[in-house]
């Protein structure tokens, strides 16, 4: 299946492989996967890195999500299921992809708990006032460019748009350059309060930033709030913190 648009030049494609729905933008890159029998969980593993906010934060936070970004839907399924009482927002810049994800990803129908927004990640963020507890960039376009949302400019409305316990994950492609730049970009405006979660191989880097310092609970304690949220959510995120160091 594809969905063509003659402005960009390119498709947003759908491939199946043993049990998984994969999301494309007119290449063999995958944008966003969904384990059909199970389309709630996070197929992919930087997905599942970048919900780590919630091991760092008590339940029920967060109250407020905003998401930058649909792809396949996958954290917006899971914040859906396991933060049903929080509020979330998506802002997607394709249309081509909202509808993908409603008819063959599995997106909830929108509610007071899910707002579904068409539009420019950046310029929503600049333009709106309110404030999020969690903000969840994934946004790239089908050569895996991100455009302007990887500046000081998103990354200081972001700030501004976080409430006093807000943190925000974003997550980097690595295949042709580092994440030192982007890396500096964030310290500058989160005030060094940034965490890089490298992947165990080649691949995503998923950045976790905060409005305070992060990790201030002992490895025991942040060790059993991840077991906690797997005992709920069947996401284990122990290998997270072990690679850290927890």
């Amino acid at each position: 299946m594809s969905r063509s648009a003659a402005k960009t030049g390119w498709s947003v494609e759908i491939s199946e492989e043993r049990g998984v729905r994969y999301l494309h933008f007119g290449s063999e890159l995958v944008q966003g996967a969904m384990r059909i029998a199970r389309p709630w969980a996070l197929e992919l593993e930087y997905t599942r890195e970048m919900v780590l906010p919630l091991v760092l934060r008590d339940p029920p936070w967060p109250a407020s999500v905003l998401q930058i970004g649909l792809g396949a839907a996958s954290i917006t399924k899971f914040l859906h299921r396991y933060r049903s009482q929080a509020r979330v927002t998506v802002v997607e810049i394709d249309p081509r992809v909202v509808a993908t994800a409603r008819e063959f990803f599995r997106l909830p129908d929108e509610s007071q708990h899910l707002r579904i927004v068409v539009g420019d990640g950046h310029e929503f963020v600049a333009s709106h006032g309110a404030r999020f507890d969690f903000i969840v960039v994934d946004g790239f376009d089908e050569k895996g460019r991100t455009g302007s949302l990887d500046t000081p400019a998103f990354y200081a409305a972001c700030h501004a748009r976080l409430t006093r316990r807000g943190m925000m994950s974003v997550n980097l492609l690595t295949r042709r350059r580092g994440v030192a730049v982007s890396e500096a970009r964030m310290r500058a405006v989160f005030e060094g309060n940034v965490l890089m979660l490298p992947p165990p191989e080649a691949g995503n880097t998923v950045a976790i930033m905060g409005m305070e310092p992060m990790l201030g609970e002992t490895p025991q304690a942040l060790r059993e709030a991840a077991r906690k949220l797997k005992d709920r959510t069947g996401l284990n995120l122990l290998p997270t913190l072990s690679r850290l160091g927890f």
